[in-house]
């Protein structure tokens, strides 16, 4: 299996980014993380692409260029697919015109519903039943692009945030790989 080369987008701590890592090193999985883009210098996922030896990229989001920054690491490390695990910064129309390539995304609601951020407290405050994590496209809509995979569990009454956010990463831990999995499956 030829592995597809694959960019990771995060800010923060890079959980998904460590499933996908351990997840890349199956021979059978589809894609090699070839490199690592971060907008924050002290999202600590940076560490993870450090320990593994993949190449990171860290953007300042308020020069003009970063695009084209970002655009011509992509080209160098022949990227085919970008997957945003946490990354909080929208992905300009011009960004994704140019890249011309799959981007997808993990976003911690049933999509359509909680488009954006505070998914979590908006979750609970709409009294919702259930709710989970979506893998999508990513087109120039927030959280609008085609869904791929959904995985969800049912809300306790005892659940807080801090319990609803751990429930829904471990199920994103399993449903970015699920995705990327379907994905290529055809391909």
């Amino acid at each position: 299996m030829v592995k597809k080369n694959t960019c990771i987008f995060i800010s923060g701590y890079g959980s998904n980014l460590k499933y996908l890592i351990n997840n890349s090193r199956n021979e059978n999985f589809p894609i090699k993380i070839s490199l690592v883009v971060s907008n924050n210098k002290k999202a600590k996922g940076i560490l993870h692409a450090k320990k593994n030896s993949i190449p990171y990229l860290i953007i300042d989001t308020k020069k003009r260029n970063f695009e084209n920054i970002v655009l011509r690491e992509l080209r160098k490390y022949k990227i085919s697919l970008i997957c945003l695990a946490g990354y909080m910064k929208i992905i300009s129309k011009k960004f994704l015109n140019s890249y011309g390539k799959m981007i997808i995304n993990i976003h911690p609601s049933l999509l359509p519903k909680f488009r954006g951020l505070n998914t979590f407290k908006r979750v609970l405050k709409s009294k919702e039943k259930k709710t989970g994590c979506t893998v999508h496209f990513v087109n120039e809509k927030l959280d609008g692009g085609i869904k791929i995979i959904q995985k969800s569990f049912f809300i306790n009454k005892k659940d807080n945030e801090e319990i609803i956010k751990k429930k829904t990463q471990k199920l994103e831990h399993r449903a970015f790989s699920e995705a990327i999995i379907k994905i290529f499956r055809y391909n």
